[in-house]
């Protein structure tokens, strides 16, 4: 696996390095000191994990993972601070290390950097080459609504919607908000599992519960934990041709 060192301490880093000599299969592939040089090395390395400092100058590994445009690394978070695990935690860390790191600590975290590269590698497409700019349902993404973040699968997200000049994101009990227009949303996603049902709303195909005919030769259709969905005339007829109904 992939490794990216941020943090703004070089003896942390150094210290960090050292123990990993003790995991062959774990390979630093470069460092960052700050959250602004760590999204520069995250586009030209596209490390699998991260050993994620919270607070460095600037911006915070919080913000560091808000601020990522495409698939978030694994994330093991490095701090001295305590009273970030539960945030941590929210956005789907694999671990969290306090510092000074504890050797069995980390290696018990790489373990689970394994498990999730394992499933990552089953769950991909083994005829397709995955495209750098489009989105697979099982790439995570980060979401950050205000104080709250996540990191979330986008098999996950069963609906996103317009929101005056955001985009509501749907999925598990949330309804965050993000910086993003749905049609910048839409260009990155993939076609085969994400269909625009309207002008306001795209849908997660693999999330329907049923269809029913509506007015004017539209359907509706409802989602699984989630709102019914009306599909405009023009995309009820994409719809059937892409369904077979």
């Amino acid at each position: 696996m992939n490794i990216l060192l941020v943090d703004d301490s070089r003896l942390a880093r150094q210290e960090l390095r050292r123990l990993l000599q003790r995991h062959p299969d774990a390979v630093v592939v470069g460092e960052a000191a700050n959250a602004d040089e760590a999204t520069t090395r995250i586009a030209e390395l596209q490390p699998d994990v991260l050993l994620l400092d919270i607070h460095m100058p600037g911006r915070s590994g919080f913000e560091l993972l808000a601020g990522l445009d495409g698939p978030a690394p694994h994330v093991i978070f490095t701090t001295a601070f305590d009273q970030y695990a539960v945030q941590a935690f929210e956005v789907n860390a694999l671990d969290y290390l306090l510092k000074p790191v504890d050797e069995q600590r980390l290696g018990a975290a790489l373990a689970k950097a394994r498990t999730a590269l394992s499933t990552d590698s089953a769950d991909e497409p083994e005829a397709v080459a995955p495209s750098r700019e489009l989105l697979r349902e099982n790439d995570q993404v980060f979401v950050k609504d205000g104080e709250r973040c996540w990191f979330v699968r986008l098999a996950d997200v069963r609906l996103l919607e317009v929101a005056d000049n955001y985009t509501r994101l749907h999925f598990h009990d949330v309804h965050p908000l993000i910086s993003r227009t749905l049609q910048q949303l839409e260009s990155r996603l993939d076609p085969n599992v994400f269909f625009r049902a309207n002008r306001q709303q795209i849908i997660n195909l693999k999330h329907i519960e049923h269809i029913e005919p509506w007015f004017s030769s539209t359907l509706k259709i409802q989602l699984r934990g989630g709102p019914e969905v009306e599909v405009s005339r023009q995309q009820s007829m994409r719809f059937r041709e892409a369904m077979s109904l």
